[in-house]
């Protein structure tokens, strides 16, 4: 009876964190590459400057809200480059429309919090690669177990630092962006 328990307790168990690692991030827009929807308007760049759609499915229990970030891996600083931080995503929203990063239009859904990025100021920044090799941006969904207290005025490492330690689950898409 010990063995029957004990083994369905980790059937338990294993099935909680297979249901974890279904949480996924998708988008109905991006591929392999950026778009010149979404590249930087600026910096020599005539691009959109529109965010993404996104969407994610299968979010943990406990998720009390979601948090995005899309982070340049190869920018030439030494510490990459946050081009969107958005936080506070309500929990029953699994969704974020195309050109959302952009603030005077009003998109995100009500709560959600857009924090400077590495431009300066709230909102989606889009691609800008230098001449050279190919870049990569991270575009991470955050399963998070609180609303972060946080502004829009918060630097993009700190949003960084705070998510970390309330993350309960993340998933991410990889897309390519070069100088044109």
């Amino acid at each position: 009876m010990k063995h029957l328990i004990a083994t369905l307790l980790l059937a338990v168990i294993a099935s909680l964190g297979s249901y974890a690692q279904n949480f996924t991030l998708k988008s109905n827009e991006l591929g392999g590459q950026l778009t010149n929807k979404q590249y930087f308007n600026g910096f020599g760049y005539s691009g959109e400057n529109q965010s993404p759609q996104l969407y994610w499915e299968d979010a943990p229990a406990g998720t009390q809200s979601f948090a995005v970030t899309m982070y340049d891996l190869d920018a030439p600083t030494g510490s990459g480059f946050w081009h969107w931080v958005v936080f506070n995503i309500p929990a029953n929203v699994h969704e974020l429309k195309s050109g959302a990063g952009d603030v005077k239009k009003h998109l995100m859904p009500a709560g959600a919090v857009q924090s400077r990025t590495d431009f300066g100021v709230p909102g989606y920044g889009g691609a800008a690669p230098p001449a050279g090799p190919v870049h990569r941006y991270l575009i991470t969904v955050y399963a998070l177990n609180k609303q972060l207290d946080l502004d829009e005025n918060v630097s993009p490492a700190l949003v960084g630092f705070n998510i970390h330690f309330a993350t309960i689950a993340q998933a991410s898409l990889v897309v390519c962006a070069q100088h044109k």
